[in-house]
């Protein structure tokens, strides 16, 4: 019989269901954990289901318990409780929860329902209404991960944060679902979800299937963004980290896949191993067109596999394969995979370790490749033989739209053949040679080229050390062409002058909406600052080891100690002749009396002291001794003004 606890009991309390015990004499203070068996022998049960089908981890406010101890345990816990009614003496007695979800009264949460009106609490002889069976406690066939409102700890885009008013139970309800996914084979029911899954899912195009069972295989956990976004025609899965374990589980799913068009898995650290897993899903795969495989560490083990793959495969047209360390060894892969694509129309090798061998290899697959119609070798260390070799490559390419050259060095060698380039081919649109250490004399070459190209509209020619000599080449050459195309010129950083200004104008008036970008105007040229008069007189006479009267007496020529202003304009004419000759003699290279008639009238203004009109030899005296003395005062301050000053306290 079971005990009863009514109103009479419990002072100021609404009616109370009766708890069956296994005992009368006992009542229940503690729950234990019940066997195997125990739970073979009682229904399952299940929390709810949502609408939308997901496990409900949280009820209503109003059907909440109104303590937190008495809350449903999660499954595998091991929470207990302890509780004292009045007139139990303190005792304790444990039971199992199988007996007790026998007999607990059906509602929506873990409230008691409450009596209806009219109904008779001391009635000891009335039933209480089971819980009918559902389905198991976790059942994850019905979960619907793909939930944006679930919680996520992978990358996400900026704004796709988590969902405000989430509880915090289905925060945890859903970790705990995701690590289920990763741990290995000892837990039981992970065995039971993907033998579910593969019996309830006879084939699945997304490939949602065939990623978990990759996830449990490879040990890892599943991303729950790829399991949300997996049916996006573009899926960005860059920066996520997933390696090569988790690369091989994403392959296994994008098989099956149709609805991926474009796929990004930059920046994964793929390496080796994932590189053949991506190769082996393409090889299958036949939807997507456009993929990145750019900063992965690929290396050289996998430029082979992804050979075979850009041969075989019928759909691929855009493929990124930047940063991925490939040096000479794998250009001998790329080179065939360049000849022998027929779908391929763009290719990005740019950042990796391509050098002159890896240009004379890729020369001649680029003039035989028939489909490809942009290619990317920037940020290489192509040069010499291999900058010569991709030029004629591209002169008898007759489908290449669009090439970058830019970063790799391509030099002088590299401008004569680009230049010869541009002469036979008709079909280019676009070129960058940015920083390939192209020379005035590189630019005008390649100028030559331009002048008789009809097809070019873009030449990016920036942070060359060309000078604004190399660019003014250009543009006259802009000028020879009449039929000329280009509608961009880009000399970034490279500083122009007025003599460029005026040829572009010619260029704007012959092509009106031709665009131009350089580094600017190249500063004015500052002033020499004058020397003055007497200094280059000192100069002369310290050169020729004269004397101030032997130079006086040159000028002196009736011998009465004065000459007028004639006799020393007509002393230095004859200086100057003289010093003329000796420069011819190569007997002295910088003479210093070059004077001019300004500088003259100086030099006789400041000597003529009394202002008569003539300069005797005391003045001469006076003034170059006095002119040598405010000469050592100025050096005399410039000196103190940069010796350190002492440090005061």
């Amino acid at each position: 019989m079971d005990q009863e606890l009514g109103e009479k009991d419990i002072p100021n309390a609404k009616a109370v269901r009766r708890w069956p015990v296994e005992s009368q004499e006992e009542p229940i203070s503690v729950i234990r954990e019940e066997t195997e068996e125990e739970l073979k022998a009682v229904d399952d049960h299940a929390r709810p289901l949502t609408s939308k089908g997901r496990l409900q981890t949280h009820f209503p406010q109003q059907n909440r318990p109104t303590s937190s101890k008495n809350k449903y345990p999660r499954p595998g816990s091991t929470r207990s409780q302890t509780s004292s009614r009045p007139g139990t003496g303190g005792s304790r007695k444990t039971v199992s929860r199988a007996s007790s979800r026998k007999s607990r009264p059906e509602s929506s949460g873990s409230r008691l329902e409450k009596p209806r009106p009219g109904s008779d609490n001391s009635d000891s002889d009335e039933e209480i209404p089971t819980r009918p069976p559902l389905q198991p406690e976790i059942d994850f066939t019905t979960v619907d991960i793909s939930d944006e409102k679930a919680f996520d700890t992978d990358l996400e885009d900026k704004g796709a944060g988590s969902t405000p008013g989430v509880s915090i139970d289905l925060v945890a309800d859903f970790q705990y679902l995701r690590t289920a996914y990763a741990i290995d084979t000892n837990l039981k029911f992970s065995d039971n979800l993907f033998a579910a899954l593969k019996t309830t899912t006879a084939y699945d195009p997304t490939g949602r299937t065939a990623y978990i069972e990759g996830c449990k295989k490879a040990g890892v956990v599943p991303a729950s963004y790829f399991l949300r976004h997996m049916n996006d025609p573009h899926l960005s899965m860059k920066h996520h980290g997933l390696g090569s374990q988790g690369m091989r589980a994403i392959a296994m799913s994008l098989v099956s896949n149709t609805s991926v068009l474009t796929l990004d898995l930059s920046d994964n650290w793929l390496g080796q191993h994932g590189g053949h897993a991506v190769c082996e899903m393409l090889r299958d795969n036949c939807f997507i067109t456009h993929l990145d495989l750019s900063e992965n560490k690929l290396g050289l083990q996998s430029a082979e596999s992804l050979s075979q793959v850009l041969q075989q495969n019928s759909t691929l047209t855009h493929v990124t394969l930047s940063g991925n360390d490939f040096d000479d060894k794998a250009a001998i892969h790329f080179s065939d995979a360049i000849m022998n694509s027929t779908k391929l129309e763009y290719l990005n090798l740019s950042h990796n370790l391509f050098g002159e061998n890896a240009g004379v290899i890729l020369g001649p697959a680029i003039a035989d490749n028939s489909s490809l119609k942009e290619l990317d070798l920037s940020w290489n260390s192509i040069r010499r033989k291999g900058a010569v070799a991709i030029a004629h490559g591209l002169k008898n390419n007759v489908y290449m739209k669009k090439i970058n050259l830019s970063w790799n060095g391509f030099g002088l060698e590299g401008a004569i053949a680009l230049g010869d380039c541009l002469k036979g081919n008709q079909v280019l649109e676009e070129v960058d040679l940015t920083n390939n250490r192209i020379t005035s004399e590189g630019a005008v070459l390649i100028g030559k080229g331009v002048s008789a190209n009809e097809t070019l509209t873009t030449l990016r020619m920036g942070r060359n050390p060309m000078q604004t000599a190399g660019c003014y080449g250009i543009c006259a050459a802009i000028l020879r062409n009449p039929n000329c195309g280009l509608r961009e010129i880009d000399f970034k950083d490279i500083l122009v002058n007025k003599d460029f200004d005026d040829i572009f104008k010619q260029v704007q008036e012959q092509i009106p909406d031709i665009k131009m970008r350089h580094g600017g105007m190249e500063p004015p040229k500052k002033p020499r600052a004058r020397i003055h008069p007497m200094v280059k007189l000192t100069n002369y006479i310290e050169k020729n080891n004269l004397r101030l009267v032997d130079f006086f007496n040159k000028f002196d020529k009736d011998g009465s100690m004065s000459v007028t202003y004639e006799e020393f304009q007509q002393g230095i004419e004859c200086a100057k002749a003289a010093l003329q000759k000796l420069v011819k003699s190569e007997t002295f290279k910088d003479t210093g009396i070059k004077l001019s008639q300004e500088e003259v009238q100086i030099l006789l203004n400041e000597l003529d002291s009394d202002g008569d009109g003539e300069i005797n030899f005391s003045e001469m005296v006076s003034g170059h001794t006095g002119f040598q003395e405010s000469q050592q005062e100025n050096v005399n301050v410039i000196l103190t003004a940069t010796q350190a000053r002492p440090v005061t306290t």
